[in-house]
């Protein structure tokens, strides 16, 4: 096997891979897993909602690291979808039609949360709408029915549950649930530690793992409740 690949500055490796994300959405769920369907709106000819057509595209499978601004890392995920770029190029382009310039890409998931990218990076051979992971159909805690994956960018921008996609030429119609001048880095890319604004990244090494137990623990309170409530009479 090959040997893998250094970790990035500040990350530590982890052996499991939690649900995690804002305290805000350790309670928020799906409203419906059984379909894929996603919305493409914004500053485009035609707005349209795409569900089968995925089906077209080429599948990928990929192994790729899940890194948190939090410092943790997950190695060695299995990954299985279609490439971002197929589904932009293949289907959007020609049927949206989004105006030249409308390079924010804004991505929202039935859970409320919506993070925004440019354009440029979610072109990359590595971004995927992913509904698989590890062999296995999406399960709830990692985003089903599907999810965006961009493993360059730190996991807070791979939104699960995705239902819509938005290119606006700005960011007027996007807004992030928190402090946006704090915690929600344009493109948050690993390599550059781009883990949040403002602030110095050793800022937020020293914060964010200060934090982790208490996310963690919502977070799994917030998935034994949602298998209780949609447990098989």
């Amino acid at each position: 096997m090959p040997e893998p690949t250094p970790l990035p500055p500040g990350q530590v490796e982890i052996d499991d891979f939690p649900r995690f994300g804002l305290g805000i959405f350790a309670f928020r769920f799906p409203t419906q897993t059984d379909r894929i369907e996603i919305t493409v709106d914004g500053d485009v000819e035609q707005p349209m909602r795409f569900s089968k057509e995925l089906e077209a595209l080429e599948r990928v499978v990929q192994v790729s690291d899940m890194h948190c601004a939090t410092t943790w890392t997950k190695r060695g995920l299995r990954w299985g979808g279609v490439r971002f770029r197929d589904f932009y190029e293949q289907l959007v382009l020609p049927q949206v039609r989004p105006e030249a310039d409308a390079t924010l890409v804004v991505l929202r998931g039935q859970d409320g949360l919506a993070q925004s990218l440019p354009l440029e990076d979610t072109l990359t051979d590595d971004v995927l709408l992913a509904d698989h992971l590890d062999g296995q159909p999406l399960g709830v805690d990692h985003g089903a029915p599907i999810r965006f994956l961009a493993p360059s960018l730190y996991g807070c921008k791979s939104v699960r549950h995705l239902n819509a996609i938005e290119f606006w030429r700005d960011d007027r119609n996007y807004r992030f649930p928190g402090p946006r001048w704090l915690l929600n880095p344009p493109r948050a890319r690993v390599a550059f530690e781009e883990r949040g604004r403002v602030l110095p990244p050793w800022f937020f090494r020293t914060l964010w793992p200060l934090m982790i137990p208490l996310v963690r623990w919502l977070f799994r309170r917030g998935m034994q409740q949602y298998e209780r409530e949609n447990r098989e009479p």
